[in-house]
């Protein structure tokens, strides 16, 4: 895996039903630990909402199951 600034604007898919969930705009991280603790997703189509922090979803690092180069699935 890369470096955390690579995942942003990766399309997150929900591996159960199909569902894009949307894209990465942020990751909340452990510095002290370097652990990721989550994604922060923004809904697709809400980018101006979503950096103002509205309409997004915290994903919790558990639940990432393939990290690919465009998309990022995730079991939820």
């Amino acid at each position: 895996m890369g470096r955390g600034i690579d995942l942003k604007q990766r399309e997150v898919i929900n591996i159960n039903n199909g569902q894009v969930l949307g894209f990465v705009v942020d990751l909340n991280a452990e510095f002290g630990r370097g652990t990721i603790k989550s994604l922060v997703v923004a809904q697709t189509g809400r980018i101006i909402k979503s950096l103002a922090g509205k309409n997004t979803t915290e994903i919790p690092w558990d639940r990432v199951r393939v990290i690919g180069e465009d998309v990022i699935l995730v079991d939820m």
